[in-house]
């Protein structure tokens, strides 16, 4: 059966001052009404009930969201002592998928990325699953067709093209509970992953035409990524193993702590995606954005005929290129500004430079020298 992790333990650092260590990115309403995990759950819609959602977090943010999350039964919330990057994250929910579906299949994705519309994501989903079950030893991952020569993203290089899957059928072991997939998507074999590139580089993946940006979303048998963290991670696999073997008894707790801060944080990219040799990537259909940084909303919500992006009551002369976000209660004035972010909170105002916007993360790391804990 289909199984639905989201990852949802990051900080969202450069989305500060709105996002902070009590109520990072994944917990607040950047993009509609809803916040981001949410929306994430809700586009899962029938393809994954809620008795197959795992939510894999940090024990700080455990609490808000099994309240932001109240449908999915408390088990669901998979509460991690420290963070530890995505391999470990996706190691421990593997273990707990497999301990209640041997033949699982897992769709693995973050809880922080706008994407839609819903149902063809749903489709793109059920399409990937099939691979999967026509090949259960195979990874599949989405890629999603550049528009721009991003530097922010993670790459992916096609090679050859995979024979179509009949439509509405599967082949493999099968999954009866699952309904075929209703799409024929182009499907290549991953030839390489790429780092973020700079920006040279960057104008050289989108005019070759046979590169994807890394969506971070993946498809694969709980037991095929089991067998690959411990071939090539083992002792990350032999604490991962510990700790779910101590689940339901009295030292889970202990167990978890000891083992888990013991584990070296490395990404699932660098740990398996590397070494991995049967792995796919299937051109997205829908319309997909990280949410990465505040410029981000700038794509998203579009741009005034100033060129400026304005989620705020606000009053502006002479003012362009620029992000403002503020409260409905606050009234922001800009005079002779050129490609800012402005974001304004109760306790908290940031003015920026549009083309510095990495640096917000330093303004953190620097929040925290100082030791000014009340803006973290």
């Amino acid at each position: 059966m289909l199984h639905a992790v989201i990852m949802a333990g990051g900080t969202g650092t450069r989305f500060w001052p709105e996002s902070r260590d009590k109520r990072p990115k994944q917990l607040l309403r950047l993009v509609g009404d809803r916040t981001m995990i949410r929306a994430t759950v809700d586009r899962l819609g029938e393809l994954v009930p809620s008795e197959r959602i795992l939510v894999a977090t940090t024990a700080a943010l455990a609490g808000q969201i099994a309240e932001e999350l109240s449908e999915l039964p408390g088990e669901a919330i998979l509460a991690e002592p420290c963070k530890r990057n995505t391999a470990p994250c996706i190691a421990l929910a593997a273990h707990y998928v497999a301990r209640s579906d041997c033949e699982a299949t897992m769709a693995v994705m973050p809880a922080d990325h706008v994407i839609s519309p819903d149902e063809t994501f749903q489709a793109a989903v059920r399409f990937a699953a099939a691979l999967v079950e026509e090949q259960p030893r195979r990874i599949v991952t989405f890629g999603i067709r550049p528009t721009y020569p991003a530097e922010s993203f993670g790459y992916i290089e096609r090679g050859e093209q995979l024979p179509p899957l009949p439509l509405g059928e599967g082949r493999g072991e099968g999954e009866s509970s699952q309904p075929p997939p209703t799409a024929v998507l182009p499907a290549f074999q991953v030839k390489q992953f790429r780092e973020k590139p700079d920006a040279k580089t960057a104008k050289k993946y989108l005019d070759r035409g046979t590169f994807y940006w890394n969506s971070g979303i993946f498809l694969w048998k709980a037991r095929t990524i089991l067998d690959a963290l411990a071939k090539h991670q083992p002792e990350m696999h032999e604490r991962i193993g510990r700790i779910a073997a101590a689940s339901g008894s009295p030292d889970y707790d202990k167990v978890l702590t000891r083992e888990f801060t013991a584990i070296k944080g490395i990404s699932i990219d660098y740990a398996v995606m590397e070494h991995a040799t049967d792995v796919v990537v299937v051109e997205a259909p829908f319309e997909w954005d990280d949410l990465g940084s505040w410029q981000s909303l700038a794509r998203l919500h579009g741009a005034d005929e100033q060129g400026n992006t304005i989620a705020a009551k606000h009053l502006g002369l002479n003012t362009t290129g620029t992000i403002i976000r503020g409260g409905d209660d606050h009234l922001i004035v800009t005079l002779g500004l050129a490609d800012c972010i402005i974001v304004h909170t109760a306790d908290a105002t940031l003015v920026a430079n549009k083309h510095d916007e990495e640096s917000i993360r330093k303004v953190v790391e620097l929040l925290e020298k100082c030791g000014w804990v009340e803006y973290l």
